[in-house]
């Protein structure tokens, strides 16, 4: 039976709505990268000027996002899927108005990403997807299968590599892998802890090189972050970079890839009807 629940949904996702809100996959191929780091200061770059900035903690069991804000949130993304808590309340608001969900820290089990679970997760969402500009989602490092669904849902990509040889190859492996399940996705590049700009262009223009020849795809780069002793100095006190020294290097360098970011946002063509985000998980999840 087609139950008025499940007309609703339908109607939402047709109609586009929460077509205003960004969604964004942030990856990297490998771990140790500062992804999370620079996730967490774009969200509050974003939401420090003004936008309604969600930030999801993809990395379920071995989150850091919490920690590096240091709080201590009542609920994680793992209550939703093991203790039925709703989406709502696992939200959490932390500094400059961002609300984010902590993915949780050493979970005894397995967390079980269930049809019903997954269902449940999407209607909830779906609900609040409309409250967001931007919603980041902070990807564990790697690929997994579920983790893929959540990255080719998203309306963008951004891929957080290095300057050193195995986070570049990595960072490649992980871009082919999504490209063979969709290659109409677009990626973003950010090389990160860079000794100057030349290193971080020089960086991305091997990489992107090398999809063009072998995968024949162009990507897009996002800018580059200096190595900064900010940043290590921030993380021991739990303090976001952009709260801790907003004039160092790093956090300048985080701010210019956040203006980028705003522009599509802003600009009239961004109010086009675009795909939702929702509805692209759910015929992943559960189409064959």
């Amino acid at each position: 039976m087609y139950d008025q629940a499940a007309k609703l949904r339908s109607r939402i996702e047709n109609n586009g709505e929460g077509s205003k809100t960004r969604t964004i996959a942030v990856m990297s191929g490998k771990g140790g990268v500062g992804k999370s780091n620079i996730s967490l200061n774009m969200a509050l770059t974003l939401s420090g000027n003004g936008y309604k900035v969600l930030l999801i903690d993809m990395d379920i069991g071995m989150g850091n996002i919490d920690i590096l804000m240091g709080t201590s949130p009542p609920y994680t993304v793992a209550d939703f899927f093991q203790n039925d808590v709703g989406l709502e309340r696992i939200i959490v608001t932390g500094p400059q108005a961002l609300h984010y969900i902590a993915g949780g820290t050493g979970l005894s089990h397995f967390i079980d990403f269930d049809p019903m679970h997954m269902s449940r997760f999407m209607d909830e969402f779906q609900q609040l997807l409309y409250q967001y500009d931007f919603v980041f989602f902070d990807m564990g490092a790697g690929i997994s299968e579920h983790s893929s669904k959540f990255i080719l849902s998203a309306e963008d990509i951004i891929v957080v590599t290095t300057t050193e040889p195995p986070s570049i190859t990595d960072a490649y492996a992980a871009v082919k892998h999504v490209k063979l399940l969709n290659d109409r996705i677009p990626f973003h590049f950010i090389v990160n802890r860079v000794q100057n700009e030349k290193e971080g262009k020089e960086t991305f223009q091997r990489i992107n090189g090398a999809l063009k020849k072998f995968l024949g795809i162009e990507t897009a780069f996002l800018g580059s972050i200096p190595d900064d002793k900010n940043i290590s100095m921030a993380v021991k006190r739990q303090i976001p970079l952009v709260l801790y020294n907003d004039k160092s290097p790093a956090a300048k360098g985080i701010k210019q890839v956040a203006d980028l970011l705003i522009k599509p946002i802003d600009d009239i063509q961004s109010m086009k009807k675009k795909p939702n985000f929702v509805a692209n998980l759910r015929r992943l999840l559960f189409e064959r």
